[in-house]
């Protein structure tokens, strides 16, 4: 059996009241942090691609980020958490670009994790149908795949045409960095195993047996893959939880509270907004019918409900000392998780706060899975 890995995770939150140096020390910190874990063994650091989700998450362009990372760090791997991939976020060969690049220069240290946008911000703010989102996910993928695995490729899919090019570069890691699907529903889950891609198991706020559920629902995707959409089929799965390791038990609470019962009623509320979007365009919400859950859960008054007591109760976040966090952690282990995704700043955990999370992590919890 394989040990689980541990990974950095970021929304990059820029909490208000904004001043004027709120951003750029966001950005700052969180290359702090990378390196620091970087230095105490963590395995990676991942990053989403968000727009114009204020406070929430100002990560609009994380490849930026993604090179300075790389030239400041010596073996931690790089992920993307995700790259959105439907018309027009970002071009496949742009994509695959963009990825072969970082890869090159971070020599062979990329995961690349792909989603397809889950907010009405996002969807609407760009001009994407969420209808089709689905089908311009997978094409995508196949491009990307096609532009590093060819000499020459040429491509004439629904979304997307191109005659034959010679995409350059190509990525350092053969045939290509591994491939992982983002997903929050049951019907995602068994269809990015079909497609032999990694999992990432996007929900917060569920206990680590709700989290085995989906992934045993991805296991069986995998088990029926006949032909995977990479060159072979990635069969890792990832998921994301808030995490706090602290000296004492009072102090990891005390950091916790705010953020972790914020993150999770907000992210909630931003996929909602599909659900109203859809609402008001009297158009059905296809795949994203998960959008309407929350949506119920809202009106229902039961998000309000989601207290760092319950996610304590339930196991659904690492908080703690590092003794805490290693039994927390070995609930996500015996899920099934491969790679756990820790979110060390949901909104306004101090960045010395995190520093601390990353060296007690690195040095006492990551260390007990190793062995």
């Amino acid at each position: 059996m394989e040990v689980m890995r541990f990974a950095l995770f970021y929304e990059i939150p820029v909490p208000k009241p904004w001043g004027p140096d709120d951003e750029r020390l966001a950005y700052q910190h969180t290359l702090e942090q990378a390196i620091a874990a970087d230095r105490f063994g963590w395995d990676a650091v991942w990053t989403v691609e968000h727009h114009f989700l204020e406070e929430y998450s100002h990560c609009s362009n994380p490849e930026v980020l993604y090179g300075a990372i790389a030239a400041r760090t010596e073996r931690i791997r790089i992920g993307y958490g995700v790259r959105l991939m439907p018309k027009p976020y970002n071009h496949p060969v742009r994509t695959a670009e963009s990825v072969a690049v970082l890869d090159l220069i971070s020599n062979g240290r990329v995961d690349f994790a792909t989603g397809r946008s889950a907010t009405r911000a996002e969807l609407e703010g760009f001009g994407v149908d969420p209808h089709q989102t689905r089908g311009m996910w997978q094409e995508a993928i196949e491009h990307v795949v096609g532009c590093w695995t060819n000499d020459e490729y040429e491509f004439a899919g629904e979304h997307w045409q191109m005659p034959k090019r010679r995409v350059l570069p190509k990525p350092m890691q053969q045939p290509h960095p591994p491939l992982f699907g983002a997903t929050s529903s049951e019907e995602g889950h068994r269809q990015v195993g079909e497609l032999g891609l990694g999992l990432c198991s996007f929900a917060v706020g569920v206990s680590p047996e709700e989290v085995k559920a989906k992934i045993d629902i991805y296991r069986t995707g995998i088990a029926n893959c006949t032909k995977p959409i990479g060159a072979a089929v990635h069969d890792e799965a990832a998921t994301f939880t808030m995490t706090v390791c602290a000296d004492d038990r009072a102090t990891a609470e005390a950091l916790a509270r705010d953020s972790f019962e914020w993150y999770p009623k907000t992210g909630a509320r931003q996929i909602a907004t599909v659900a109203q979007w859809m609402a008001e365009e009297q158009r059905d919400l296809g795949n994203y019918g998960y959008a309407a859950d929350l949506q119920a859960l809202d009106d229902s008054a039961a998000l309000d409900l989601l207290s760092l007591e319950y996610l304590m109760e339930t196991g659904a976040c690492v908080l703690g000392t590092p003794a805490e966090c290693i039994d927390a952690c070995r609930r996500y282990e015996e899920a099934g998780v491969d790679l756990l995704l820790c979110l060390v700043n949901p909104w306004k955990v101090p960045h010395e706060a995190v520093m601390r999370t990353i060296e007690l992590m690195g040095t006492e919890v990551i260390p007990a899975f190793k062995s």
